[in-house]
Order: C-alpha cells, then structure tokens, then sequence
C-alpha cells in the first residue's frame, strides 16, 4: 500500500526547480515499514524536506513498485490500484477518461512536463518504460507547484538512481513473461531489461535498455478484447526504453546532471476492432487482420540539465533547463464527409508537442530555521499541433503557448507544533495562433482569424498543520492550479464564420482550487490517513461525446467536485500487514448556464466510489506474498434529475508472490485471480459500440531479476 503523507508544506505552490532526483532519492520508503515518507523536490519543489504540504501525497516506493508490475506493466493500472481518487485504467495506450480527483494530472519525469494541455490527447501515461523507473510521487488536487495543467495533481516519476557510494556499481537484469489463463497462442507477451549504475570518484552514471512485447488480451469469457483501432492500444504492441543519466558532483555541495529518456511504444496492427452493441450489451471484440494504415505508436524524448548549490549566498539554488519531444500517432479513422463532398475518406492523424524550459530556485532558512523563504522563476514554452498524415492538413493549427512565472513561497513555525505555508505564483502567459482554415467537413472550411491571447493570472496558496500529538496531525489548506481547456478541440471544431483567436471564450484558462481538512496518525502498528476535498472551477472544462461527429467536445461551465479519501494500514505482527483504501466523489456540473450545477460530471471525467483491501505477508526471509482486492462501486449519472448512464461496478482480486534465491528473485502475479468477468467502467459510462469492451480476465505473470 502506498505511503500516504500530508504534511507541512515547507514551499507549497512554487518553489522552483526540480530537485537533482538523484539526491532527493536518498530517503527511499520501502512497504515493508510505516515510516514517514520524504517526498523529493522534483515533485514538492522543496529543498531538503522531511516534510511536504497540508495536502494528500502518496508515494508509490520501489517495492510497491515491483508488486505491480508483477501484475501489470500499465503504468494507469498500477496507479489506479494504489491511489483511491485516480479512475480505473482504461487498459489501452490512450489515458483518455482516466482522472485524479475529478480532473486531469500533471504527468512529469524527474520534474519534466509529459503532458499536452494545449491538444490533450490522452498519450500521457505512456512516455517512459517501467524498468526505469524508481518511484511515483502524486500531489492530490489543483495546485500550481509545477505550472500549467495540474488540475488534478501532479504524477511525478522518479527515474533510477546510481548507487550511493564511490567504487560501487550494479548491473540489473529482468525477464518476465505474461499469459491470459487459460492460455491462448496469442495471448503470451514477454519483457526484458537491463540497467547498469556506477559512482566512481565525482563521477555516476544510470544507463538502461528495455524491451517488450504484449498479447492479445483475453476477459473472463475467453473472448478476445477489442483492441482500439484509433486511439491505440497496449496489446498487440512492441516498446523500446532507451535511458541515461549522467551526474558530476564538481565538489562537496554543487552537482551538475543530465538525463536522456527515450521511448516508442507500436502497435503490431494485427488485430482490427468488431464494434459492440450497448443495447443488446454485445461486447466489442478482435479478430485477425489490419484495420490499414500505419500502427498507433507514442515517441517520445526527454531531455534535462539539472545543476544545484548547496551554499549560494547562504542558500539553496536549483536550477533545470529542459526539452521534451512528443509524437502520439492515431490509428487510421474513416471520417464522414471529410471533405465536405458527402464522401467518406480514410485517414489518420498524429500530436505533435515539443516543450522547452527552465525552473530556478533559491531557497534560505530565516530566524534560526524557524521560517524559510524561496524565491523562483519558471520560463515555458510548448508548442503543439495534431495534423493528418495522408491529406498533409492541419487538424489542430500550430498552438504556441510562452509563459513566465515568478514565484514566492514562504513558511513559518509559530510554534514547535503549529506551522504556517503560503505563497503566490504570479503566471504570465501568451497563446499564440496564427490564421488558419479549419478542415473542409466543419461547413467547408472556416476562416479563423489568428491572434495572441494573454492571460495574468495569480495563484495563492496557504496552510496550516497543528503536530497535535507525535503521532497525530490535523492540517488544512487552499491552493489553485492553472491549465488550458485543450486548445486544440476548440480550435479545430469551429463550424461557424467569423471567428477570432482573440475573442473566443473557450480559450479562457481554467482555474480550479483545491480546499482540503485531513489527518494523519501513525505509530509503530497503524498509519491512518483521512482527507476531505473541494474542487470548484468557475468556468471549468468539460468533456462532452459528440455522436454525429463521434468525437469529444470541450465544454465551458461550472463544476463543482467534493470527496473524501482514505487509507488505513495496521500491522498486527512484524511479517504481517493489512490495510484499505476508500474514495467517494461527488461531481456536479452546470448544464443549462444558470451559474447552478444541477447534473452529474460524466464518467469520463470522474472516477468511481471504490474500496481496496489488500493483505501483505512476510513468510520467511525469503518469501513474501500480497493479496489485493478493489470493489468499483455502482453508479447512476443524472442530466438534471434524468438518469443519462449508470455503472453497475465490478470486483477484482489480484495475487502476488516473491520468492529470493541464489540464483535471483522469482515473483509470480495473478491478476483477476478469480477470473471475473467486467465491463471496464470507461465502457460502460461512455456511450460509443467501438469502445464496448471487457476488462481483462486472469492473467498470469512470471519474472526473474537478478542483480550482479
């Protein structure tokens, strides 16, 4: 079970640069105790803390880590398991419908944007390989410690880290191999890796390659899943991670660091989709054969400089120049009157996104450490389009957003118990768009007129935790995070003449806020986390199914999102560990313009109720196991007092098992262990026969990994 933690947030909505991850990965939470967590400051933009913010965190550790992935190499999926407000994974390469609290997260590798707010295309969660990766750290809620698109949190992924002292080195080797059970001859995948980590002298370097390959899935019937013809999938695909960090510590308190991360991950195109029918509840399904076109795929390159000094004018300074790559190809789409000449043409279309920028920090304590101050800047550009392949058009125009944001951010101990946060971040943005012909299928072709679009926006946000006891804290705390209503469907479905960039309503940014109540207890048996939380969003963004065009709008409206959020783990012996998690939403929306919501957020905007129960076991020195079950509660969605959909829910049971030997360490994953079979909750709240389909029935998982 994840380590939830919410403590005081030593500089909450700002301070500046991602931390070197190499060092704020020295304090590593395994699950095998209930310690406090230290949160790196490539995800707190906190210097040197052993405390976070007054808000819910959850680190997900290396061996929390390692379970999952015995079970699944979805990055969603893992996520989804161990975080009680994230959607259930889809199972597919597109995250699209997959939330954090009723709104989309911030996806970032060592501090670096993987999102694309300004065309959301749902690609995401699948930009690094798993065998890279050290940990996860999640912010719940809205904030703006990292800039534009956090919404709904931050999802902070914390590559490998070389080894700690000099003349040490590893070298890491893992296989595994994945079937549905019962086997199908088409079902088995397989993945390999390796890692090599040395220091020596001032010197260090990570460097991995992976390699993977998936099935066909199968669900609890034996039928085979739909694979996502369009959108892509995690079947019948190959990846290839590419991984290499460099680090040189030039003397006792200043380091210099660069990170490469390269990932593909292609569709085989041997399988097209049979499309379902919702009404008589026939699943959608696969069958042999391509559905044409080139294979969906997500390629993407990240690239930073990290530099940091511990005694700068008597501070700390942080400092990241960054550059992040994306390509996420569709699959081929036939499309109705694509050229408005009543005809269907085929094409398929491909997200482009490059990202550059740099964060800067300097931090200093005050008063004998009883305060701190941290002043930053944060300096972004991204610039995005969608275009199509085969007819060479522009979807989505070229999108160029630049934003410069100066930070401040302080906190303040009262007393030895009582701490106060708070800080501003001041955004200064610039969308530019220039002229552009929307496609000939919106009323042949529109003329819009380009133009920039400035926003000023300014972020607070404050806190405060009372360490009422050792054990106990209380906290509460406000914060606002900034995102775009993805730009690119608004640009590219304008259907109407005589519209301008400038004058466009649906480009005004979304601010949404986040007020949260929680407690923390912790002791040497139990760790108690409780949270209550509030979204609202005055002109929030909403996405809504066009069935004439079958495509997604955005939709400007009111919404409001309340919850709660939970997690208890007790151990009743030193080998043994039991524990849950629980989440409840509530999210409403404003449907007819009244300024009042009065209709249910759809599903693929909130997630489901849920309660997750997991029991983890240490049977000897070299064996250790862990049972988890997660209970997808049902259901109803109203349009003002109309039901509109229902989720009727689902229970899952996943099993996992470690075994150490001399000769490496085995796990066995079962997931589904019982075999149930499901209608994915994405499936059964989103009204499309395409997208109709069953999530996966039993699998099983075997791997070996040994380290030299």
């Amino acid at each position: 079970m994840p380590a939830f933690i919410s403590r005081p947030m030593a500089l909450a909505i700002a301070a500046t640069l991602s931390h070197l991850p190499a060092a704020a990965q020295d304090a590593r939470p395994t699950a095998d105790t209930l310690d406090r967590v230290t949160v790196s400051a490539s995800t707190s933009r906190m210097p040197e803390s052993d405390a976070a913010m007054p808000n819910t965190i959850t680190v997900i550790s290396q061996e929390e880590l390692r379970q999952q992935l015995a079970l699944t190499q979805d990055i969603s999926q893992v996520l989804g398991n161990l975080v009680p407000s994230f959607s259930p994974s889809r199972q597919k390469l597109t995250s699209g419908g997959e939330t954090l609290r009723g709104r989309k997260p911030l996806y970032l590798v060592d501090g670096m944007p993987q999102s694309t707010p300004l065309r959301e295309g749902g690609r995401d969660g699948h930009t690094i390989d798993p065998a890279m990766i050290e940990r996860i750290e999640v912010i719940h809620g809205a904030n703006a410690l990292q800039g534009l698109g956090a919404s709904g949190g931050i999802i902070n992924i914390i590559t490998k880290r070389a080894p700690r002292k000099p003349g040490e080195h590893y070298s890491d080797v893992a296989l595994g191999i994945s079937s549905a059970l019962p086997n199908h001859s088409d079902s088995s995948g397989y993945r390999a890796s390796y890692l090599f980590g040395t220091r020596q002298q001032v010197f260090d370097l990570v460097a991995g390659i992976s390699h993977a390959s998936e099935g066909l899935y199968y669900d609890g019937n034996g039928d085979a899943i739909a694979v996502n013809d369009v959108q892509g999938d995690l079947m019948d695909a190959k990846s290839l991670g590419l991984f290499l960090k460099l680090g040189w510590q030039i003397d006792e308190g200043r380091r210099l660091q660069a990170t490469i991360n390269h990932y593909r991950l292609r569709g085989n195109n041997g399988y097209r989709a049979i499309d379902g029918d919702i009404t008589t509840g026939r699943l959608a399904t696969s069958t042999r054969g391509s559905s044409g076109g080139k294979a969906a795929q997500n390629h993407a390159l990240s690239v930073s400089l990290d530099y940091s000094d511990n005694d700068l004018w008597g501070g700390y300074l942080q400092a990241q120049l960054f550059g992040v790559n994306f390509a996420g190809r569709y699959g081929l789409t036939t499309v109705n009157n694509f050229w408005n000449d009543g005809q269907r043409w085929q094409d398929q279309s491909e997200n482009i996104s490059h990202k550059r920028g740099a964060k800067l920090s300097w931090s200093r304590g005050l008063w004998d450490g009883r305060a701190r101050i941290l002043l930053g800047l944060d300096i972004s550009q991204d610039t995005t389009r969608q275009a199509w392949i085969r007819s060479g058009l522009n979807w989505v125009p070229e999108s160029r957003y630049r934003a410069l944001a100066p930070l401040l951010q302080g906190e303040f101990h009262l007393t030895d118990s009582l701490m106060l946060t708070g800080g501003l971040r001041h955004e200064r943005g610039a969308l530019k768009v220039d002229s552009y012909t929307t496609l000939p299928q919106y009323n042949g072709g529109q003329q819009v007129q380009g133009g920039t679009r400035k926003s000023r926006e300014t972020l607070p946000n404050f806190g405060v935790v009372w360490e009422a006891t050792p054990a106990l804290k209380l906290y509460a705390s406000y914060s606002e995070g900034y995102t775009v209503a993805d730009i690119g469907r608004v640009l590219r479905a304008i259907n109407q003449p005589g519209q301008s960039v400038t004058t466009l309503v649906d480009l005004t940014p979304v601010i949404a806020d986040n007020r949260e109540l929680g407690m923390d207890y912790e002791n040497e048996r139990w760790n108690v986390h409780l949270a209550w939380y509030r979204s609202h969003a005055k002109l929030g963004s909403r996405l809504a199914f066009d069935r004439r065009m079958q495509t997604y709008n955005v939709v400007r409206e009111r919404t409001e999102i309340d919850g709660i959020e939970a997690s208890l783990a007790y151990r009743p012996t030193d080998a043994s560990r039991i524990g849950l998690l629980f989440a409840k939403s509530d999210g409403r929306y404003d449907s007819n313009g009244d300024n009042r919501v009065d209709s249910d957020l759809p599903g693929v905007n909130i997630s489901p109720d849920r309660l997750g129960l997991f029991w983890e076991q240490q049977w000897n020195d070299l064996v250790h196991s862990r049972l988890q079950a997660n209970q997808m509660r049902a259901r109803r969605f109203d349009l003002r007092g109309v039901e509109a959909a229902r989720f009727d829910g689902y229970f899952t049971l996943d099993a996992h098992t470690r075994f150490r030997t001399a000769h490496g360490e085995w796990q066995v994953g079962i997931e589904n262990l019982l075999n149930r079979q499901f209608i994915s909750y994405y499936s059964q709240t989103t009204p499309r026969n395409d997208t109709y389909t069953a999530g996966r029935g039993r699998v099983l998982t075997l791997g070996w990994s040994q380290r030299f």
